[in-house]
């Protein structure tokens, strides 16, 4: 639902930001203080619920315990699950190793993310495989790095990672200064070890990776934003989700949006409604023959655009 905000004024109003929402309070922390909030009945009635990262107007009740969210600022954006809101930046998880990573899958990420009009960082995670494992599996992380690099670099911020010697974290630090950043990727490929370095404070838990599967088990229990910065006001969510992505919620029109290096060689299609699979003329064919485009990169689009149009068949 479309989020209109109706000027509340009230005596003891302030304005702050949901950091916290757990067993049917709300955190919301307002200059220097946090305040245990209720939220008004009509927000119920209204099919409306507030979610961590919105921008809230509470009213402060004098000799009461618990203070009362009575308005709502407009959304940037939202998302289900998990249930945030206002996210400026994602930072795409994937891992050298253990799991080893999935182009497919990361961009199923990254069409989330353009989808959602936030910036990105794509990060390498456990880069210190490279190093650290037995000659053929550190062989085989250091591949995967460099196909990483190859596939994403021309086209997003790339940043490697080793979270045990915190190595990478000042670059990371300094691409999402001033935002209110969402950590996103599979399970298994260290997320809450990334938070807990940008975080201390958070404690969040981590979870190995199981070695038949190669995945982790999902350890964060709710949502709650936290401030790296103070002074530059750098956030970032701790989650319980975003370890998957339903290419469904895109559109067969408008997935092509959703691929910046596809959108522009697609100006030069002979047919504005191409849709970059067998048409003659296609832009976006030509420029994957002089590989001006990653053969990974179309691949991924037309197995979404293929998983899209079979739903349309049920």
């Amino acid at each position: 639902m479309k989020m209109k905000s109706k000027g509340v004024k009230c005596s003891g109003c302030l304005e702050g930001l949901i950091v916290k929402g757990i067993a049917g309070f709300y955190y919301v922390k307002s200059g220097d203080t946090v305040y245990r909030c209720k939220a008004r009945g009509i927000f119920k009635q209204r099919d409306i619920k507030p979610a961590v990262g919105d921008k809230v107007v509470i009213e402060v009740i004098p000799d009461n315990d618990d203070s009362l969210i009575v308005d709502m600022l407009p959304r940037k954006n939202s998302f289900i699950r998990p249930f945030v809101a206002n996210v400026d930046c994602f930072i795409i998880v994937a891992a050298a190793a253990r799991p080893s990573p999935a182009p497919i899958v990361i961009d199923k990420f990254l069409v989330m993310a353009e989808k959602s009009g936030t910036d990105i960082v794509i990060c390498i995670n456990k880069c210190d495989m490279a190093d650290s494992l037995q000659s053929k599996k550190a062989e085989k992380a250091e591949e995967n790095i460099e196909l990483l690099k190859n596939i994403y670099s021309s086209l997003y911020p790339v940043v490697c990672l080793d979270s045990k010697n915190g190595i990478g974290f000042d670059e990371l630090k300094k691409l999402i200064k001033g935002k209110a950043s969402a950590l996103a990727g599979p399970s298994g490929v260290g997320k809450s070890t990334i938070l807990n370095r940008l975080i201390p404070e958070a404690g969040a838990e981590t979870g190995k990776v199981s070695e038949k599967s190669q995945r982790g088990r999902h350890t964060t229990r709710h949502s709650e934003l936290f401030t790296i910065d103070v002074k530059t006001g750098t956030m970032i969510f701790d989650t319980p989700g975003f370890t998957s992505f339903d290419v469904l919620e895109a559109g067969e029109e408008e997935l092509q949006h959703f691929f910046p290096e596809i959108m522009h060689s697609a100006a030069a299609c002979r047919y504005s409604n191409c849709r970059h699979v067998a048409e003659p003329g296609c832009g976006v064919a030509k420029a994957l023959s002089e590989n001006k485009i990653s053969e990974s990169r179309y691949e991924s689009y037309v197995s979404m655009l293929d998983e899209i149009k079979k739903s349309k068949q049920y």
